[in-house]
């Protein structure tokens, strides 16, 4: 199968896996249980809507079975946040559940635009270095919405362990992966200058100083 199939599968049933903790820990009364699977839920739907309309091709390879489970399982570490706010009944208050939509607004549009630019400028303009729009600024557009996508999950629980599940994920799979697409798109001779012009996980702030555009391959 491809390892969209498991991720898919994994981020489609997140927003059923909280609704039965709440259940389960008696939390259907709760403002901010509700909200978290409101979110988390939403974002679930939304990836596998993704995957559907504009997939990452690097999700499309396939892989076996024990892969399959390894995807699984790691990605469930990030069920420990509705884990933790259902058995130990946190509830926050109304300003910090509204600070957490609007971290979470802030990276859907970050995370899903950034990529369906991508896929078009890859259907359109392939030989092309993407360097405009939600790119101009930063190398990873992307994984700065997920960034904040799972920092409004983990602040909205309000505990230390989400965060460092999601810190564990940036520096051991984020960062990484960040790199390698640096020197991958390193062969590009417009690269050392978006380079210069770009950060690779924040958005870069100052005016850009644009290098003319022409083809790279």
């Amino acid at each position: 199968m491809k390892q969209a199939t498991f991720i898919d599968s994994h981020k489609g049933v997140t927003g059923l896996i909280v609704f039965f903790m709440m259940l389960w820990g008696d939390r259907l009364q709760s403002p901010t249980a509700w909200t978290y699977l409101a979110l988390h839920g939403t974002y679930g739907v939304l990836w596998v809507w993704k995957s559907r309309v504009f997939p990452d091709a690097q999700w499309e390879q396939r892989a076996p079975l024990w892969y399959g489970l390894v995807i699984w399982g790691g990605l469930s570490t990030y069920w420990v946040a509705p884990a933790i706010l259902v058995s130990q009944r946190v509830e926050a208050q109304a300003w910090w559940m509204g600070l957490c939509v609007v971290l979470f607004g802030l990276g859907v549009f970050l995370h899903f635009a950034s990529d369906m630019q991508k896929h078009m400028h890859l259907q359109h303009r392939r030989g092309v270095l993407l360097t405009d729009g939600l790119w101009a600024r930063c190398r990873n557009p992307n994984y700065l919405g997920e960034l904040l996508i799972y920092g409004s999950f983990a602040l909205l629980v309000q505990h230390w362990i989400p965060g460092a599940i999601l810190a564990l994920w940036v520096v051991a799979i984020w960062i990484p992966n960040m790199v390698k697409k640096d020197r991958s798109l390193s062969r590009y001779p417009a690269y050392a200058h978006w380079r210069q012009q770009t950060w690779m996980l924040l958005m870069r702030p100052g005016p850009i100083d644009r290098a003319p555009t022409s083809p790279d391959i």
